[in-house]
Formats: C-alpha cells, structure tokens, sequence
C-alpha cells in the first residue's frame, strides 16, 4: 500500500473514462465546511493540512480493515505514529463491531462501472453479513447526507452487474479516537423507498455533472 493513492479511474467498455461516484456527489454544497474551517482558524490549526491529516488516517483505517478481512498482511511503514495511532483505534472499533456479526466477503474494495447511467464507484464491502445480502460501507468521523447517496448509486451498481439487491445496507461511522461515538446506520431494506429516492437525487446530480463537463466558459 502507497501513503498517496490516486483518485481511480473508471472506464466503461469502450475505454472511455466517466465520472466516480464520489465526484457526482461532490457537487453538493457543504455548509459545515466554513463554520468548521474558521473555529479550526481561530485555534491557529490550518484547516488544509488538518483535513489532509485526517483523510490519510481515514485511508490507513480503511485498509486495515480490509486487510484484516481478507486475511493479508499491510504495510504501514510509510504513516507517522500519529496516524497508526489513531487508524489503529479504527480498527480495534470495528473488531468489536465484528464480533458480533458473521461476515463473509463476496466483493471487497470492488470497482463497478454503469454502462447504462456512465459512472463508476468502488465498493467497501457486499457479501453476507448475518445470513442477509449486505452492502457495508466504512467510514471514519461522521457520517453525512452525501454518504447515503453514495450507498444508493452502490446498490445500483450491484443491480445493473446482476448481483442480488442488498437486503439490507450498513454505513459504518468508526470513530478515529477511542473516546469518539460508533455510528452504525441503516438504509431501511424492506422496501427501499428511501434508497429508490436516494438514487434519484443521484441521477439528477449525474446530469447536472455531465452538463457542467460540456459547458464551457470562456
């Protein structure tokens, strides 16, 4: 594993690349982001480098957990103690989240690309987790509007490359420091209504970011 991980790009089966999902999504104002970004000011913290911090944390985290359900060794000699610290907090969280559950893997840090829609994302986790089709996304820190949309544009994905539908879908807010809250939210799978609208604020995100790459503003 690299400290610096490019961004993945997704080609469809002409070659030509489309969007990520996390791209479409990005489009979305964040309001929090300059409240957050001037108390971090007024405590002499460069809101940049913060940020860039505690996405590397987020990374590490990720792969730890990864990494520890497919069994493999990782190579973390490229973090600061710092960020092992606190990703290896991450991870002691989600063990205890496993416990109790029964996983097993079908997709793992998955790239899907639509052919019908033109979008790509890449999967945490979909397998069979307590005897039910699940689709698990990780998270480090909180868990925001933008990240339901994200599993909605996932199930998608699932559905379009033949897997079955999740029967229920977990994103999984893991905290980087031992005294922060676990999240563990469900998207409710009976009948997928939220999911059914989720992924239509998606498609029209879509299009607004289609649109946006044709427009040209001199």
């Amino acid at each position: 594993m690299t400290k610096s991980k490019g961004h993945t790009i997704y080609k469809n089966k002409e070659g030509v690349t489309v969007s990520g999902v996390t791209s479409v999504i990005g489009q979305l104002a964040k309001p929090a982001l300059a409240p957050a970004a001037n108390k971090l000011g007024l405590q002499g913290i460069d809101s940049t480098k913060h940020w860039k911090e505690l996405a590397e944390i987020g990374s590490l985290a990720h792969a730890m957990i990864l990494a520890e359900i497919k069994g493999e060794k990782l190579d973390t000699s490229d973090y600061s103690p710092n960020q092992l610290d606190k990703a290896t907090n991450s991870m002691l969280s989600y063990l205890e989240w496993a416990k109790g559950h029964k996983v097993e893997p079908i997709l793992l840090e998955t790239p899907l690309v639509s052919e019908e829609f033109q979008f790509g994302g890449t999967l945490d986790f979909f397998g069979i987790l307590d005897g039910k089709t699940t689709l698990v996304d990780y998270k480090t820190g909180r868990i925001w509007f933008e990240h339901y949309l994200q599993m909605c544009a996932y199930r998608w994905l699932l559905i379009e490359k033949g897997y079955l539908a999740p029967e229920q879908i977990i994103i999984l807010g893991i905290p980087r420091d031992e005294n922060d809250k676990f999240q563990e939210v469900y998207i409710p799978g009976e009948t997928y209504t939220e999911t059914d609208t989720g992924w239509a604020i998606f498609r029209h995100l879509l299009g607004v970011h289609n649109l946006k790459k044709k427009l040209k503003v001199h």
